[in-house]
């Protein structure tokens, strides 16, 4: 037995872990009521940076303890020069790196080590920058690190351009590098800003980075960046804030304001009559305190009683930042202005005649490239957004091949699929009904799954949404002020949320859908105008008391059909 090295068994392995870790739990827990004992006493001095140091190398993640030792940092300064603080704040760094060896996306180190940056005496910025390369180089999507980036070019006004170049360098060893390209992204707008549209890119920069995204999609097609900054390249624009239409109603009486971003309204918002202010009071069509597209204020009855001349609203946000105006004439129940979605391009590109050749050189491309690689879903939903900045309209049947090839390949996303293409769905028949100057829009049967850009349906009074897979009727659909006629037939739906407080809504059919309970018809309360309401078909139908349920419900409706 002499000489053996004795093993020891399972249980007595556990039993030294278990007292090793009691060990070191004992030790961080004293270490830890030690330095709060020192904050909450008052005592900061070298002590208490020398027992966070001991709990921040195995916890870097501890706040407070961070906070203590910026604390003990400006205690020592109100009695020592810049100059003389300045070793203390080296030697600060020095130990934010060993722990940045140890949690390199740690978030509370980066932030402290940008805290000490800011009050260093003469910091020595290209020390950091060469410190960010480093880790950077160990993981390129350390997000924190990028975070730290940015904030140490700002503050040693390091340019754009070289930035930019970086970005180049790293992408040019990896083209998988997703922390590179969305920070060209964020880059590129500022050193090429379009003049024409806020948050993009000139033509000629445009230009440059597709034929840079092509290289790189082409190289490895399976890895998502290019593809995902390529998405961004074909995004458009952000349209700055603006009053999108105003509809005055004689009837109501009201007034409704359409902004292109939800915007809150207090006294920002005023309403002029004939150049004078009205008293009015706004509010969003749920009545919610929130950011809203839409406002609605009701209008004193005397201001438009016995209109024999003809009356100028002016409604003017936040002090002009927005504005528009309407003019309503002898014997008219109402009169609006709106910026259409042709006019504004919001729902196409403007294209010239370089980008639209680019855009059609990298289509074709990418329909090659899904040959060869027929189950890339980045491929076949990037030929769909190629499709929809070319010509949403001549492509609209090609795409909606595309998307059914799309979830046979990605059936894990069908669902997300479905939402976009009924997003396009509906883009697409707004812009035949502006082409056609008309306010009646048809959505039935093309696969809806959700309802968007309801604020651009503000003046429409008729809609078609039968044959669908909608399950509700969203809250946006308060935003329909003129809707007169609402066809949802053979639908999933089973709540309808959204149809409420819609001033001349008169028929709602909800036929062959999956109504349960008469109170599932609560909001229909709040549309005074409607009269004829068909929901055959439903389940609801086979209760022998829902005929009178609904008459007591929607006492105001003539005809319901059941």
């Amino acid at each position: 037995m002499h000489g053996r090295v004795k093993v020891k068994s399972t249980a007595e392995q556990q039993e030294a872990k278990r007292k090793e870790r009691e060990k070191k739990l004992n030790l961080y827990t004293s270490a830890t009521q030690a330095a709060l004992r020192k904050r909450d006493g008052g005592e900061l001095d070298n002590e208490a940076l020398e027992v966070t140091a001991q709990i921040l190398t195995l916890n870097p993640d501890f706040a407070s303890l961070w906070n203590l030792r910026r604390e003990v940092f400006l205690h020592s300064g109100k009695s020592r020069s810049p100059e003389e603080m300045r070793p203390l704040y080296v030697a600060e760094l020095s130990f934010l790196e060993n722990c940045l060896r140890i949690s390199p996306k740690s978030y509370g180190t980066w932030y402290h080590r940008c805290w000490v940056m800011e009050h260093i005496h003469e910091p020595d910025w290209a020390r950091e920058l060469a410190l960010c390369n480093r880790f950077l180089e160990i993981d390129e999507r350390n997000f924190h690190c990028w975070d730290y980036r940015r904030f140490v070019t700002k503050s040693s006004f390091v340019s754009l351009s070289d930035e930019l170049e970086f970005t180049n360098s790293l992408i040019t060893k990896n083209f998988s590098n997703y922390s590179s390209w969305h920070y060209r992204s964020k880059l590129l707008p500022q050193i090429h800003p379009d003049p024409l549209r806020r948050g993009r890119v000139t033509e000629e920069a445009l230009l440059t980075e597709l034929e840079l995204v092509q290289n790189a999609f082409f190289t490895d097609p399976s890895d998502q960046s290019a593809w995902f900054y390529n998405r961004w390249l074909l995004g458009r624009a952000d349209h700055p804030l603006s009053i999108r239409s105003i509809l005055v109603s004689v009837e109501e009486p009201s007034v409704c304001v359409s902004f292109s971003q939800p915007v809150r309204v207090q006294d920002d918002l005023i309403l002029f009559l004939d150049g004078r202010p009205l008293m009015v009071s706004w509010k969003t069509p749920e009545g919610k305190e929130k950011p809203s597209l839409l406002w609605v204020c009701n209008l004193p009855k005397e201001k438009i009683k016995g209109l024999s001349a003809q009356r100028k609203f002016h409604v003017v946000f936040n002090d002009g930042e927005a504005e528009k105006e309407c003019v309503l004439y002898p014997g008219q129940k109402q009169t609006w202005f709106c910026n259409t979605a042709t006019e504004e391009h919001i729902f196409r590109f403007d294209l010239s005649e370089g980008k639209s050749n680019i855009l059609q050189r990298e289509l074709k491309s990418c329909k090659e490239l899904q040959e060869l690689e027929p189950e890339n879903k980045w491929c076949l939903l990037t030929i769909i957004l190629l499709m929809r900045a070319l010509d949403p309209l001549s492509y609209e049947k090609e795409c909606l091949s595309y998307f059914d090839i799309l979830k046979a390949v990605d059936p894990m996303r069908s669902g997300y699929y479905d939402d976009l293409c009924s997003k396009f769905q509906m883009e697409n028949a707004i812009l035949k009904m502006e082409y056609a100057e008309a306010r009646v829009i048809d959505l039935a049967k093309k696969g809806l799954t959700r309802l968007c850009h309801l604020d651009h349906l503000m003046l429409v009074t008729h809609m078609d949404l039968s044959g669908n897979l909608l399950k509700s009727l969203p809250a946006d659909v308060s935003m329909m002020r003129c809707i007169e006629v609402l066809e949802c037939d053979n639908n999933e739906i089973s709540h309808v949320p959204g149809v409420w407080n819609l001033p001349k809504l008169e028929e709602l059919s909800l036929q062959y859908n999956k109504i349960r309970n008469v109170s599932d018809l609560q909001p229909l309360s709040r549309c005074p105008r409607l009269s004829v309401l068909h929901l055959q078909g439903n389940p609801l139908c086979e209760s022998a008391d829902a005929r009178a349920e609904l008459e007591a419900l929607l006492p105001h409706v003539d005809s319901i059909q059941l």
